[in-house]
C-alpha cells in the first residue's frame, strides 16, 4: 500500500466501515456515504485501506455498491459476531434452550432458501424474492413431514439430512399458530417463531415488508442476497434445498412451496 496514505484517508475508511455497520443506512440517503462508496470503487489503495480497517475490526468486505451500501459479514470470534444467544435476546426469544435455538436456525435457513431458491437467483443482482409467515411455515413444515417419512423407512432419519438433526421431529409438535390474551401470534407457535425471525431480518436490513401484519410478506434485499451467497455453501442449506420442497413456478421470482399458494 502506498506510503502517501493519510490518517485522514484511514479515518475515511473507518468511516466506511462504520456505515455497513447500520444496516438500515443506504448511499442513496446520505451523500457523504455515497461519496465513500464512490471511493472505494475507483481508488484501489482506498480500497485496499477500507479491507484492511475491516480485517483489523473481525470483519469481511463482501460487496460494495452504489444501491446497498458496503455489505459486511463478521469472521468467527469477531465481536461483531451474532451468535445464537445474541440473536435470541436481539429477537426476544425468552425460551432460549438449545432445541429452540436450533429451530430459528432451521428457520432462517426456510427464508434464505425461499428468497433465493435457484442459483441464478443468487447471482442476478436485480433479482427480489419475496416471503412470508406462512410460506416460511409451511416451507419448514413440508421438510419436517418429507424427513418423518425417510425416519419411518429407515432407522437413522439423519443419514439424508445430518445437520438439520432432530429439530424436525421439535418443529413437528410446535402448534402452527395460537393466540395471546391480545390476539398476537403465540410466541412458541410456530408462526410466532417465523415471525420473530421475519422482523429480526427487516431490522438488520435484510428483508423490507410489504404487508407488517401478522401473516406479512417481505421482500429481500441486495444487502441479504450478498449475505446469503455465503450460507450457500453451508451444508445445512444445501439439505434442506435438496428435501426438494421449495419450487419457483415461474421466471419472475413468484414464489412459492409444495405446499402453500403462490403469494
Amino acid at each position: 500500500m502506498s506510503a502517501n496514505v493519510t490518517l485522514s484517508d484511514a479515518e475515511s475508511a473507518a468511516r466506511l466501515v462504520a456505515f455497513g455497520l447500520r444496516p438500515k443506512q443506504v448511499p442513496s440517503r446520505d451523500v457523504v456515504y455515497a461519496d465513500l462508496v464512490r471511493r472505494y470503487g475507483e481508488d484501489s489503495i482506498f480500497k485496499q485501506l477500507t479491507n484492511g480497517v475491516a480485517a483489523g475490526m473481525g470483519l469481511m468486505v463482501l460487496d460494495v455498491s452504489a444501491g446497498s451500501g458496503i455489505v459486511l459479514a463478521a469472521n468467527e470470534e469477531s465481536a461483531f459476531e451474532t451468535k445464537m444467544d445474541s440473536y435470541a435476546r436481539a429477537a426476544k426469544i425468552r425460551d432460549r434452550r438449545e432445541t429452540e435455538k436450533v429451530l430459528h436456525g432451521i428457520i432462517h435457513l426456510a427464508v434464505a432458501a425461499l428468497g433465493f431458491p435457484r442459483p441464478d437467483d443468487l447471482a442476478n443482482d436485480t433479482y427480489v424474492g419475496r416471503v412470508s409467515v406462512e410460506q416460511v411455515d409451511g416451507v419448514v413444515r413440508e421438510a419436517c413431514r418429507v424427513l418423518d417419512e425417510r425416519a419411518a423407512g429407515k432407522g437413522d432419519p439423519l443419514v439424508d439430512a445430518p445437520e438439520l438433526e432432530h429439530a424436525w421431529q421439535a418443529y413437528m409438535r410446535r402448534p402452527e399458530a395460537a393466540a395471546t390474551k391480545d390476539g398476537r401470534l403465540a410466541a412458541d407457535s410456530t408462526r410466532g417463531m417465523v415471525s420473530r425471525a421475519l422482523r429480526f431480518l427487516a431490522e438488520q436490513g435484510f428483508l423490507v415488508a410489504v404487508n407488517a401484519d401478522a401473516e406479512g410478506v417481505y421482500r429481500t434485499t441486495h444487502r441479504y442476497q450478498v449475505q446469503v451467497r455465503e450460507l450457500a455453501a453451508d451444508n445445512a442449506f444445501a439439505e434442506l434445498l435438496e428435501l426438494g420442497v421449495v419450487t419457483v413456478p415461474e421466471s419472475g421470482g413468484s414464489l412459492r412451496t409444495s405446499t402453500v399458494d403462490t403469494l
